[in-house]
């Protein structure tokens, strides 16, 4: 069992997560239920799916998880955009994390390729 708190990209979701809850304080509170809920969700998806990943038995189990925490950036990314098109909260904010979605998004795949490649 890996230790999921240890991983950069795992700290890296875990903040993109909290920013994302302080980001979204400013949309508009009749998408308390709609964006708000569904953004939030889908970035607390990445870290929770890395960690569920690392406490499950084998590399394989890992992997698919990290593809699932990969599958949430693009979801946020997605998110983000449409909040930026509808000028929801502070538009700059969501560029941001926007950026910041492709970054944990490529260190996941980094991440599971190392899990995936075939010991010698």
């Amino acid at each position: 069992m890996r230790d999921f708190r240890e991983l950069i990209v795992w700290q890296k979701a875990h903040k993109f997560a909290l920013d994302v809850y302080v980001a979204t304080r400013g949309f508009p509170s009749d998408e308390r239920f709609g964006l708000t809920s569904q953004l939030r969700r889908a970035a607390v998806s990445i870290g929770a799916n890395i960690a569920e990943g690392c406490g499950r038995e084998t590399d394989r189990e890992l992997a698919r998880h990290l593809a699932i925490a990969g599958g949430s950036t693009s979801e946020c990314e997605c998110l983000l955009q449409i909040a930026v098109d509808l000028r929801f909260g502070v538009v700059e904010q969501c560029l941001s994390l926007m950026d910041r979605t492709r970054e944990v998004r490529r260190m996941l795949l980094a991440y599971r390729r190392y899990v995936e490649k075939p010991e010698t």
